[in-house]
């Protein structure tokens, strides 16, 4: 399964401190937002990614991520010219995805529970349709919102309600079949001039191949474009890390699911000394697991 990280877009709700980077580059507390989405991807053992970001970013991403060897994984680039809405990303990336499944993730979501990576593990191997997290928020008209019936059955899908007919919201990771991508030539420009997302989960809903997993209140999930939101994600992240548990540590995670050695690992966190908090909790981990 190929992943892409959708990282473009002109974060308007984060001004001014998005005006001269992406948001998805600012700090969620010690480490870029970015690595939360990529962290989740390396909990479901994927390897090959693709990044979507602005023209202005490319090479900031570059920067900071490289071609991803030094995790042991590859990552690839593209640029989104226009802001066409989620749905683009698969157009963009169609011949990066070729003819293997595909995961999306959006660069402003944070997912953490345990035995995550196993959910999504479950998803990748079920090979076609469409899987998508479905969590209970308090304010579902910000986002794509799916209906149940008695029964947890999917009856119906909308994309930003003002009046939602349930309060669980769509969170921004999808799993797709290879479909997805002449599906998404297929769809029209909303209202909002965007192709979106949910009506991309539309198709696969009323071809009765979508598959929406409930994420209960022991899972956290957090979308962090506002600074409200991003500040309760680093109070969370802070908190959790106090009692030694990594969250989006790349590094670290490229370790335990054995993309890197732990030998690699140290000697390519050697170029930082012993000066640096993030790295040198990373190496501690790391030493006193052997």
């Amino acid at each position: 399964m190929k992943g892409i990280i959708l990282a473009g877009g002109a974060g308007t709700r984060l001004f001014p401190a998005s005006l001269p980077i992406s948001k998805i580059l600012l700090t969620i507390y010690n480490k870029p937002m970015i690595y939360y989405p990529l962290s989740t991807f390396l909990r479901a053992g994927i390897k090959d990614i693709l990044i979507i970001t602005n023209e202005a970013d490319y090479e900031n991403f570059r920067k900071l991520l490289g071609d991803g060897s030094q995790i042991g994984i590859n990552i690839k680039y593209r640029i989104q010219y226009v802001q066409k809405g989620i749905a683009d990303a698969f157009i963009i990336g169609e011949d990066f995805i070729g003819k293997d499944s595909v995961a999306l993730i959006l660069g402003d979501n944070i997912f953490y529970g345990k035995d995550f990576g196993m959910i999504m593990k479950n998803a990748i191997n079920k090979n076609s349709g469409a899987t998508v997290f479905g969590y209970e928020v308090p304010d579902p008209e910000r986002f794509g919102v799916v209906e149940f019936d008695e029964n947890k059955k999917v009856l119906s899908l909308e994309e930003k309600p003002q009046s939602p007919k349930s309060n669980y919201a769509v969170t921004g990771l999808y799993f797709y079949d290879n479909d997805v991508c002449s599906y998404a030539q297929t769809l029209k420009p909303s209202g909002r001039g965007e192709l979106e997302i949910t009506d991309l989960n539309k198709i696969y809903l009323e071809k009765g191949k979508l598959n929406v997993e409930i994420l209960d209140k022991s899972f956290k999930w957090l979308d962090t474009g506002t600074h409200e939101s991003m500040l309760e994600a680093s109070n969370y992240v802070n908190i959790v890390e106090k009692q030694e548990i990594s969250i989006g540590c790349i590094e670290e995670l490229a370790y335990k699911e054995g993309f890197i050695t732990s030998n690699d690992l140290l000697k390519y966190l050697e170029k930082y000394g012993d000066k640096n908090e993030y790295y040198n909790n990373i190496k501690k981990h790391i030493i006193s697991k052997g």
